[in-house]
Parts: structure tokens; sequence; C-alpha cells
């Protein structure tokens, strides 16, 4: 059996395993064919025959992201026919798209605007009628506008395949067809507002709801103490929305940036991410002990991260009756929600209802997770508005700062100063590891006995990791552990969490703890986060997280100085009675729609 075949691309010979498609093929040798409606190792269609070549002996132009190589193929990708084909096709899909390209917030950051530069389409042919000029904002984290939809089906495979939540598809046939929920709004769907269909839309179809003018008229208020919390991930990627390589750590830079912006005070979402650790890792001894000590078989394990909104949102709908598998600790996001208006503002001495809680965030869930009812432990909005990486980007270049050439400056306190476990919650993974670090040295007393602290391939951007830890040598307290293998599993990606719950509710799940984060790949490639989020980008980002965690005087939640002084000064210990009036919460099971 053939296992490698040659092929020549524009005069190129090479070698490909069979299986390549001409598209890969091509990428291989350094030759661009463009694309629109593909997506690497998860859509491939042709739809929007924008990638057609030539082929040596066929008749018509072929689609070369679904067309597979064969073994002495002749394949030309440029030519004035292929141009001339790919031109038309650009001008037909702008045929029924809504052109106001200067307005559009997509404006220089769109695939189809960039391809029709390339292309030269600088008029248009042919004029249809637009289908359907809804915009659908019933959604409090994504708005839909199907004036601007190519139909190139991104946002549903992104959304069925990938996900599995099946919360839009395509409707009507021909000229009517239409990217729709199956009730019309996408707020009455079973969406978990994860945004992956945001980060995958190649025009501005489908975008997050956006609360800049909302966040500028707070920092104008005189009378609004405002203050901000960015999340891990941030620091990774906001740098490619100002022109940086991705991967670029930017941590400082951000700092000065949200200063300039007005904010007055800018507090890291890492301490709250060392908060949840305690509270979470306690939350799971707990349970283990009353299951192995105490022989409670009313105990739900394996016990599940709470982190994700998008993750959460998702098991309420599909997974109901395993609520109470999941921690009742807060995300990171709301926990320093309801710090900030409780803690901080006892310090400060202001009135909560004159602070307003911004947190910058990865993830369009976290806009919806904002406004969940049961977030308000402060008894007011504990997280008054969400911003995305893109719209932190956005909001820095409306103020005309130069980003690239701040100085560097460092995060306020007390709410400022984290661990490198909590950067590692950006990655896949990183929140198990956190954890682990943390419960293994409470319970022996000794540092996690692993190669820089890391647990070998926990963090990843795909599939299903998992790692098993004996615990020896117990404190006393802890006597009940020793001898006990401790197996976890991490995951991204709701295909990939629907594997694990479906063994948990069949009651085979070998695991005690399960990490879950809604967005393949993690916060990383939330989202919110800049856009073509490719394999090799997610690897850059989760690099420099890597870095950022290596880098930092304390790299255990348990050792943050400012997390032992709220405990000793407002909290008490982990899971008091008041760590979790503020910190925990409880969750709702939701109907899923056939």
């Amino acid at each position: 059996m053939i296992e490698e075949i040659k092929v020549t691309i524009n005069g190129i010979q090479t070698v490909v395993p069979v299986g390549t498609t001409i598209l890969e093929a091509a990428e291989g040798i350094g030759i661009n064919i463009p694309t629109l409606c593909h997506l690497p190792d998860i859509h491939a269609h042709g739809i929007c025959r924008m990638c057609v070549v030539e082929v040596e002996g066929r008749p018509s132009l072929l689609a070369a992201c679904v067309l597979q190589a064969m073994d002495g193929m002749v394949v030309n990708t440029n030519t004035g026919e292929i141009h001339k084909a790919r031109k038309t096709a650009l001008e037909l899909i702008l045929s029924a798209h809504r052109k106001d390209c200067l307005s559009c917030d997509r404006s220089m950051d769109c695939e189809l605007q960039e391809l029709a530069n390339q292309f030269r389409v600088d008029a248009y042919r042919f004029e249809t009628d637009i289908c359907d000029e809804t915009i659908d904002d019933s959604s409090r984290s994504i708005v839909r506008d199907n004036s601007k939809c190519i139909l190139c089906r991104r946002c549903i495979t992104i959304c069925q395949e990938v996900q599995g939540v099946d919360a839009i598809g395509i409707m009507e046939r021909g000229f009517s067809s239409l990217i729709e929920p199956a009730f019309e709004k996408i707020g009455d769907t079973v969406c978990i507002n994860c945004g992956q269909c945001v980060a995958v839309c190649p025009v501005n179809a489908i975008y997050e709801r956006d609360d800049i003018d909302s966040v500028r008229e707070a920092l104008n208020d005189q009378t609004k103490h405002v203050v901000v919390q960015t999340a891990p991930a941030i620091r990774a990627a906001l740098g490619e929305t100002q022109g940086l390589p991705p991967g670029t750590l930017v941590t400082k830079k951000m700092v000065t940036a949200l200063k300039l912006l007005g904010f007055d005070a800018v507090f890291d979402t890492d301490f709250s991410a060392d908060l949840t650790i305690l509270e979470e890792g306690t939350e799971l001894l707990t349970r283990l002990k009353k299951a192995l000590v105490d022989k409670d078989s009313s105990v739900s394990l394996p016990m599940t991260t709470s982190c994700s909104p998008g993750w959460i949102k998702y098991l309420e709908h599909y997974f109901p009756e395993l609520i109470p598998n999941v921690s009742t600790a807060k995300s990171p996001q709301q926990m320093m929600g309801a710090i900030i208006k409780t803690y901080y503002a006892q310090r400060k001495n202001i009135d909560p209802k004159d602070i307003i809680s911004v947190s910058i965030m990865p993830c369009t869930a976290k806009k919806y997770e904002a406004a969940r009812p049961e977030m308000r432990a402060s008894g007011h909005q504990d997280v008054d508005f969400v911003l995305t990486t893109r719209e932190l980007g956005k909001l820095i270049r409306k103020n005309t700062i130069d980003f690239v050439n701040l100085p560097d400056s460092d995060f306020d306190d007390p709410l400022g100063r984290s661990t490198g476990a909590a950067d590692i919650f950006a990655n896949s993974g990183g929140v198990t590891e956190a954890a682990i670090r943390t419960v293994y040295e409470l319970v022996t007393g000794a540092e996690l006995p692993m190669d820089g602290l890391h647990v070998t391939d926990l963090m990843d951007i795909k599939g299903i990791q998992e790692a098993s830890l004996l615990f020896e040598n117990c404190l006393p307290e802890y006597s009940w552990l020793n001898g006990v293998t401790a197996k976890v599993a991490a995951t991204s990606g709701m295909g990939n969490a629907k594997i694990l719950m479906d063994d948990v509710k069949a009651g085979t799940s070998p695991y005690h703890f399960i990490e879950v984060m809604g967005c393949p790949g993690g916060c990383i490639s939330g989202g919110g986060q800049p856009r073509r989020s490719t394999d090799e980008l997610k690897k850059l980002r989760f690099g420099a997280i890597i870095k950022e965690d290596e880098g930092k005087q304390y790299r255990k939640s348990h050792d943050n100085p400012s997390i032992k002084t709220i405990y000793q000064d407002f909290l008490g210990q982990p899971n008091s009675q008041k760590a979790h009036e503020l910190l925990h919460t409880h969750y709702t099971k939701r109907q899923v729609f056939d």
C-alpha cells in the first residue's frame, strides 16, 4: 500500500501522505491558496469556492480544501481563469452582503474585506436583496446580524461538531437560506455563550455584545469609583490586538494602559484564581474525606471545576443531574467581584453602590455570567461590565494610546498580588495543576515532586489529559489519604466534556477530580480573544502563560501573602460561612429543546 504520493503544484513537486488535501499540500511548500469558509481540521466543505484550482485532466475547477491529492496529480493554483472565478465568487457573496465596511466593527479585521482588496473587487456587478436584516441581541453575550452572513457555515460546525451544542443551523433553501437558531432568538436556545462562533466568523455576522460605551460612561462619571480586573489569558493575547507577535507577554504594559484609560484601581483576576484554589481544594478534600472515611454514599464524585461559565451552562442544559458534582466555588471573575464590593469597599470606606466593577476577559460567556441573578453576593451586581480582549484592544486604540511603547506598571494592592499557579488558569489543564500544587503540599507538608512543579502533559490544547498522584507520608490530620492514588482529568471544549460526563453519568468514571474549560485549548483561545486562533498560535499563548508562571516569586496559591491576609482579616478560613456567602454559589437545571 502506498503511504506517500507525489503531486506537482505550480511546477513544484512535493511528496505528501495519502489523504492530504491539495490545500494542505500547497501550504506545505509555501503556496498560499485563499480560503473563506475553511477552518483547518474543523471545517472543510468547499462552500465559498475561493480555493478553486485547475487539475490537469479535469474539465472544471475544483475546491482545494476538499480535493485529496492523488499520485501524479498536476495542479495549478494561479491562472487567469482561476483569478476570474475567485473574483466572481467574491462578487456573488458581496451581492447579498450589507456593505457598510467603513463603519463596520470588523473593518480591517475582516476576511471578506481582505480578499475583496486582494482581488480588487471595487465595483458590484450583481445585486440581490438582503434576505434578513434582523439584529438578534436577545443574548447577554452574543449578537447576530444576518445581513452580514455569507453562509460559510463555520459557526454551525464549531457549535455542532466541536462544542456539541447545536444552538444554530441552516434554515430554508437557495437564496432564502439563513443561519438561525431553532427558536429564532439565540437567547431562547441552549446556547452556552462560549463565543466560539464569534471567534470563527470571517465577517461581522456574529459578534460579542459591546460594553465599551457603558465602561467609558462609567469612567467619565466622577461620582463613581471604577475598578478593573484582568484575567490570566489577557496578558498573553492583548499584544496581538496592538500589532505585537502572538505569545508576547504584555502584563505590565496592560496595567499602564488601563491606568491611562482612567480606572481608579487595576486588579489581577489571578488574585481570585488563587482564592479559587483554596476554596475549591478545600471543598475537594472535604468531599474525599466524607467518601473515604465516613463512607457517605451521598457525596458526589468526581468533583468538577466551576471556572468556565460556558461549561456551567452546558452542564445545566445537558447534564442537570450532575449539578451536584460541580464545585460550588464561583469563578475567579465572580469571586473578585464579590471581594471588590465587600472587602475592598470596607478597606477604602466606599459605598459599594458607588463602585463600578469591570472585568477584562477572554470569554464572551463571562458577560452572561456577570448578569446571572446568583452573582449578587455584595447586595449589588458584583461585576457590572465585562469587556473581551478584543474590546479592550479597541478601547486602547480609540484612546490613541501608544501601547507598544508604554512603560511598565504594577497591579494595585491588595488585590493585585498573585502566584504562578493563578496564571496557568488560562491554559487547559492549568486549574488542575494549580490545585494539585496546593492540595499535595497541604496534605503532605512537602512540595509537589514534579519537574518545575509541572504535572507532565496535563496542560494541552487538545483532547482529554489525565494524571495520577499517590499520596504518601501525609500529615497526621490527613492520614486517611495515605496510600490513596488521586486520579484527575482535564479537558476543554464541550465535545470532550460530554465524553467525560457520559462516564460520570454511567457511574464508570475513574476520576476524583475533572477540570472542564468551555473553549478548545482553554481560556487562551476563548471566544473573546483575538481571532484566527490556529493551533500554532494557541501553543504560543500557552508557552507565554507558562513563562509567566515560572517567572513568579510565588508559584503556589497558598503561598500568596495577600491570600493569607484576606483569610486572616476577613474570610476566616477556606469554606467558612463567610467564604460560602461570598465565594460560593448554586446552579440551575435548564431544559433542552429538541
